[in-house]
């Protein structure tokens, strides 16, 4: 397929379906609900995955089949998080003990990809501010404390 990949329906029921073009009718519509945390991931992926499920689902952003995407999306942030604590404790660069020359930490290569896996992620869980900014709900405005500091505001369902 080429070109940009298409919206889902509900992301431009969202954004008031800026192009009026027909909304596919037939898309399929899962139940919002916060699928289970997969046993292979490692500590801090699950820490991550218990921080922003409760947001998504209150979002109505997260579904079971979103399992994977979103298991993707925290072991990424775990390596991350990993590949940034090695790299505060030897730097980006490091220093050959054979020759003396200096060479690019492996980690900073680690971290970088890691990173824009991540941002890749979020913005498809709509989790940037960018694609926070193409998203329009008209349901009325609910704050909540919690989910007013992550995301800004909340509708809550």
């Amino acid at each position: 397929m080429r070109g940009r990949k298409p919206k889902p329906t509900a992301l431009k029921m969202f954004e008031g379906n800026p192009g009026k073009r027909a909304l596919n009718q037939n898309e399929p519509k899962p139940v919002v609900e916060t699928p289970d945390c997969p046993v292979h991931l490692d500590d801090e992926a699950q820490a991550e995955w218990s921080r922003i499920t409760p947001e998504l689902k209150m979002l109505g952003l997260l579904t079971r089949i979103d399992r994977a995407a979103l298991a993707a999306y925290c072991q990424a942030w775990s390596r991350w998080v990993k590949a940034e604590e090695m790299l505060k404790s030897s730097g980006p660069e490091i220093k050959s003990k054979t020759t003396g020359a200096f060479y690019q930490n492996p980690f900073l290569a680690v971290a970088n990809r890691a990173m824009k896996q991540m941002r890749d992620f979020l913005t498809e869980f709509g989790m940037t501010p960018s694609s926070r900014s193409r998203v329009s709900s008209s349901l009325p405005r609910v704050m909540d404390a919690k989910v007013e500091k992550f995301f800004g505001w909340c509708n809550k369902r």
